[in-house]
């Protein structure tokens, strides 16, 4: 008999553990893609917050396409989280923000909605409750006032974007012409504060590093007299440092010397160390693992009707090679 009752209590453990396993509520993470090291960053920050709060009846549930490049992909996985009973709020990096702004669209979600690191249109900002992340717009003024700094006088440019339809990129670059130029709203450069864009640029490179160092090769190779690059996101240098390192060894001595000039956003892998190494006049670096760590206290005030500001705003660091030992905050 009291085998028989030890087997019946050890089937109902097996049969509630998983049940209860899923039971807590999710606060889902969306990201552009898992092959980024920016958005694993958001990850452990995510992942922190699970560890700290293992009572709760909420769990961070983190996820993405495997590629950034994959627009249709994050739509999907959008759309499917928003359809599943456990989803109490969601949190999107949007890779493609009219795509997402249309998918929220056509699921008219009843949870609560917000972006991470990349925010929808202005015209399509009602369709989410706030924005957490950088304010890209500074992040780029910020990139610009090095390269200002550095060429006062202005000089030929290219700017290094992502996905064309990311807006925190494009507004980052945005915030780099305006400063750069002093006019606000200006889409190319065309002598403005002595400032022009040279043909073929903006690149866009879809977040991928290897085919952002091959498109600064080339235009640096048709425009022998470039005199500095934007680059609004790291990809180049934390996707591809080796071929990054191995484009700008030669010209390490002008980079010093100001007479060519690199700012580029992010601070993720090898950035501090190749701005250490004096490759890169500036870096201006986002807070992704605090994005990640803040994102589901943010859902659970959304879900609990609490106010929250919009947008809520994480820092920036800025690294050059003099204090690349101290520029990331711990």
């Amino acid at each position: 008999m009291r085998k028989a009752l030890v087997l019946a209590v050890a089937a109902l453990a097996l049969a509630t553990g998983p049940a209860n396993a899923q039971e807590k509520k999710q606060l889902v993470i969306v990201v552009k893609g898992l092959d980024n090291p920016f958005f694993e960053a958001i990850n452990q920050g995510c992942q922190k917050w699970n560890k700290e709060n293992t009572s709760s009846e909420y769990e961070c549930f983190y996820t993405g396409p495997a590629s950034t490049s994959d627009e249709a992909g994050e739509a999907q996985i959008v759309q499917d989280m928003l359809g599943k009973p456990s989803t109490a709020a969601i949190a999107i990096s949007p890779s493609n923000a009219k795509l997402i702004a249309q998918t929220l669209k056509t699921a008219n979600p009843t949870v609560p909605v917000m972006t991470l690191d990349a925010d929808l249109a202005k015209e399509d900002a009602g369709l989410r409750k706030t924005y957490l992340g950088t304010d890209n717009y500074t992040m780029g003024a910020r990139i610009a006032d090095y390269i200002k700094k550095a060429k006062p006088n202005g000089g030929k440019i290219c700017t290094i974007e992502g996905n064309p339809g990311a807006d925190n990129i494009l507004r980052r670059a945005q915030g780099m012409r305006d400063v750069l130029t002093g006019k606000e709203g200006l889409a190319e450069l065309k002598g403005e504060g002595g400032w022009t864009e040279v043909a073929g640029c903006p690149v866009f490179t879809n977040d991928d590093g290897a085919k952002g160092v091959q498109a600064m090769t080339d235009i640096l190779a048709a425009n022998p007299d470039l005199d500095a690059f934007g680059i609004m996101g790291g990809w180049p240098l934390f996707g591809a440092p080796q071929p990054y390192r191995d484009l700008f060894k030669p010209m390490a001595d002008k980079i010093a010397k100001n007479e060519f000039v690199i700012g580029a956003a992010d601070t993720i892998g090898e950035e501090v160390a190749i701005a250490k190494e004096g490759l890169v006049t500036a870096l201006v670096g986002q807070r992704p693992f605090e994005m990640g760590y803040k994102a589901p206290s943010v859902m659970l005030d959304l879900i609990a009707g609490k106010p929250v500001d919009d947008p809520v705003f994480t820092g920036l660091d800025e690294c050059t090679k003099d204090t690349a030992d101290t520029c990331i905050q711990k």
